[in-house]
């Protein structure tokens, strides 16, 4: 049985300094993603869409072990953030927040495999976001990052020094506010939550 450690491999891009922003080349990789809107934390379609995404996840991981006798942790919840109007997004309207929540894929993972795995899971239980799941290829390309600790709600100052250093540069935003979701926030003390905050420049 093969083992593959993500947190190792892909260190640079799923764990950066906390300290300051670095830049970071995101390679396109694969992804589980639902697409959304409205207030994570009012919306039921939300949570519905971390559920579904979860329960495929770890079907699939535990297909590969099977069929392929490679065994690796499921990578951890991403979500890219924005607005039609981002004004609405910066001030913290998040009612009118869009969100696409998604969960890296590793490359021996492909489309057949997601899509009858996704077919047994909806078998097995009633999930109604599976049905608005898909599996497709993200590209990120050149970003800056940095690691912020503590509750979500703190987590503004973090993205300002982010955004920072991306003009230090002579940079602008591009693409979508990128958070990666490191702790598992039912169990883990809000004051030591760990998020990468990721946002993509040119």
């Amino acid at each position: 049985m093969k083992k593959i450690d993500f947190k190792k491999e892909l260190k640079r891009l799923y764990l950066p300094s906390a300290k300051e922003a670095e830049l970071v080349d995101v390679p396109p990789m694969n992804f589980l993603m639902i697409d959304g809107a409205g207030d994570p934390n009012r919306e039921r379609s939300y949570q519905e869409a971390v559920e579904a995404l979860f329960s495929a996840a770890y079907a699939v991981k535990f297909k590969v072990k099977k069929t392929l006798a490679i065994d690796y942790g499921v990578p951890p919840l991403e979500g890219l953030w924005w607005a039609a109007d981002m004004a609405a997004f910066m001030a913290g309207d998040k009612a009118k927040w869009k969100w696409t929540m998604m969960i890296m894929q590793p490359e021996f993972v492909h489309a057949a495999m997601v899509r009858d795995t996704v077919a047994e899971v909806g078998k097995k239980k009633a999930l109604p976001a599976l049905a608005q799941l898909r599996f497709g290829k993200f590209a990120e390309g050149k970003s800056a990052q940095i690691l912020h600790v503590g509750p979500f709600s703190a987590e503004g100052p973090t993205i300002a020094r982010v955004h920072a250093f991306i003009a230090s540069l002579g940079g602008k935003l591009s693409g979508k506010h990128h958070e990666i979701y490191l702790s598992d926030i039912r169990k883990a003390d809000p004051a030591k939550w760990k998020t990468v905050i990721r946002q993509p420049l040119k």
